[in-house]
Formats: structure tokens, sequence, C-alpha cells
């Protein structure tokens, strides 16, 4: 029997997008699996069709912009470099049997690829508002974003998103039945470090991005004083502002700047520290209602977690007693929750996180997936 032909299309590099590989994996396990996206190939796939860097995903040329000014939003679509790049290879690499597409973005290309092959949406956030607190983005591209989940999600044979408020945000607004797959990261069988009395050690790894409020880690450990340690595994990303971040980090004697660390690879560097930290500002219902890879990444690394409040992570922090909530996502915020701790109390964190490793790991997560991809290669919904 021919293996089945699987098409995975994600806009990111995705030999370095944690959630897309993990994808793969179970992609992996039904068929032969081609990719498209930025980047080198990733590991494991049969083909990759590689996006060329050049080509932004978005309608971004004078055109695109009028077009999606005058929301001409139909006249859209695959019209961006990138898609351009790759549309004709992506169809006539075909036929599938099943067609991936992670993110809204993604949907117009996997529809035209999949030629009446079931299509699997993998909606990571709340498209509509992905980057809603940039003006032109919100103006001009998230009415794009909301009229392709309007057209597509309703015709895609299954629809996932990260977080219970997510899915049911697109399940209430496009009529989906929406499951969850969380971006748990892979279990790993780590031990918590132990705490020394006289120094604990907060870390943040992900984005340089200037809506992550690193500048206010920075500033709190500051503040807490040689007590307490910051160590920042960044990536640098456009409209991001790692250089200014190294500048501050410099003038800051216990804070340190680090290169960032691969996803597979991530939790056994965190394992070194006791804490990680993360303040995040609720400015779109995509925030709101995250779930980030960081919150998985920590535990599996067998850290205390100090996140600041949004619904979801309250929820999994007091369910297994994983660490402290902040009251807000300010620097003074940090510093109160911080200030009064104890080697003790930061222990029970770290063995809180050993504890749940196995529940909060993607294994079931992969299963969930699984399931599904196999339910749609045998042509069921």
């Amino acid at each position: 029997m021919q293996p089945k032909k699987i098409l995975c299309i994600s806009f990111s590099p995705i030999h370095a997008d944690a959630r897309v590989l993990r994808q793969l994996e179970v992609l992996r396990q039904h068929g032969e699996v081609t990719t498209v996206g930025y980047g080198p190939t990733p590991e494991g796939v049969k083909h990759h069709i590689e996006v060329p860097g050049n080509t932004p995903s978005l309608p971004q040329t004078p055109l695109g912009v009028a077009r999606l000014a005058l929301r001409r939003h139909k006249a859209v679509e695959l019209g961006s470099p990138g898609e351009r790049a790759v549309r004709r290879r992506a169809v006539e690499s075909g036929p599938y049997d099943l067609v991936v597409a992670n993110d809204a973005r993604a949907l117009p290309l996997a529809f035209a690829a999949a030629d009446g092959a079931p299509t699997y949406a993998d909606m990571h956030e709340w498209a509509p508002e992905e980057r809603a607190t940039v003006l032109v983005w919100r103006v001009l591209v998230g009415p794009y974003m909301e009229y392709l989940c309007r057209k597509y999600l309703p015709r895609a044979a299954a629809v996932t998103s990260v977080s219970s408020g997510l899915a049911g945000l697109y399940s209430d607004r496009y009529g989906v039945e929406t499951e969850i797959v969380r971006s748990a990261a892979s279990f790993r069988d780590l031990t918590p470090t132990p705490v020394d009395p006289n120094r604990i050690r907060l870390v943040h790894s992900g984005t340089a991005d200037a809506e992550r409020n690193i500048m206010e880690l920075i500033e709190a450990v500051e503040k807490l004083g040689k007590r307490f340690t910051l160590d920042l595994y960044l990536l640098e990303v456009p409209g991001g502002h790692l250089k200014a971040i190294r500048k501050r980090a410099a003038m800051t004697p216990n804070a340190t700047v680090h290169e960032p660390v691969p996803p597979q690879t991530l939790p056994n560097v965190l394992n070194q520290y006791d804490l990680g930290v993360f303040l995040y500002p609720l400015k779109t219902l995509s925030h709101r209602y995250h779930l980030p890879n960081k919150f998985f990444d920590f535990v599996q690394a067998r850290l205390g977690l100090v996140f600041s409040p949004a619904p979801e992570i309250d929820a999994h922090i007091g369910e297994y007693g994983l660490g402290i909530i902040t009251s807000d996502t300010t620097a003074d915020a940090l510093v109160d929750a911080l200030h009064d701790l104890t080697d003790a109390e930061v222990a029970q964190f770290k063995n809180a996180s050993h504890r749940a490793a196995k529940a909060l790991s993607s294994e079931a997560d992969r299963a969930t997936q699984s399931a599904l991809v196999a339910r749609l290669l045998a042509g069921k919904k």
C-alpha cells in the first residue's frame, strides 16, 4: 500500500517553530510529509518547498495594500509574494490525502493545494487579532484574517486551537467544532535543581518583542538586588527590540542576555534555573486566552512559574500549584511577588512542576492530534 501523502503549510521558519515541529512528528506517523515554509528542510520530512526569505506572507506590495484598504479580500488571496513564490510547486506536488494549514494566512494555499482532499486548520492564535496592537495590522490585515476565517474554517475538515478560551471563540464566531491541541512540550526526564538560599535564578525565553515587557523584567531584577539574577534567552524578530534589551541588561549587573536556544534543547538549558518569569499585557483576545510554549517549557524544565494574570494560565498554575500570579504586568508587581519569597517556597514550586510534568507534556495533545489525523485520512470528519 502506498503511504498517505500529507502537505503541511506554515508561513514560519518551520525548523525553529516548536508547535509545527511537534505537529510534524505526528503527521510522519501517518504518511509521507511535504512541508511549505521558510527556512531549511525540517528533519524527517520527505520534501520541503522553501518560501524565499525575502517574500512576505502578507500582500505588502502597493497593489496588495490598496486591495486590503479597499476590503477587496478575494483579490488578495494567494497574492502575497510568499504565496506567489510557492503556489505552483505546492499545487503540482500533489495530489494529497490531507493538507494541514497552520494559521489563517495559510488557508488559501492549503485549499488550493488540497483539490478536494480534507484540510485541517490549526489555529495557533486568535487570527483576527493576532497583531492587533499594531495600528496598520489592525486596520488592514485584521479584517483580511477575519475574512479568511469566515470563508475557510467552515469548509475545513477539522479545526484546532491551543486553549479552551480560543477554541470557544472559534466555535462561537465561525460555527465550527474546535478541538484543543495545546502547545505543550515533550516530556523531559529531568529533576528540579537545588535552590541556593542566597541566589534565586530567574529566566525568560522567547522573542525580543516589545509587547512582552522584557524591560520590566530587567527593571524588577535590578530593584530586587543581588539575591536575584535574570537570564534572557531571546530570539530577534522583525519589529523587536533586542538591541535595546541588550543595552539595558548591560547596565544591570544581575541581568544577562544569551543567544536563543533551539526548541529541542531549551528545557534542558532552562533546568539550571529556579523560576520562569513572564509579564504579558492582555491587549487582545488572543493575549487574553493565550497558553504559550514557554509555560510548558518552564514546566518541563522543572521551574517554578511567575506569570502575570491570564485566565488559562491562572487556572493551570492554580490547579497544579506551580507558582505565583502577579497582580499586574509591571516591574513593581513582579518585585512585590518575589521580594519575600523563600528558597523553600521556590523549591516547592519546582517540585510541583516535577509532579505535573507528565500531565502538562505533549503526550495527551499528540494523542488528540493523531486521532484527528487518522480520522481525516480515513475519510471521516
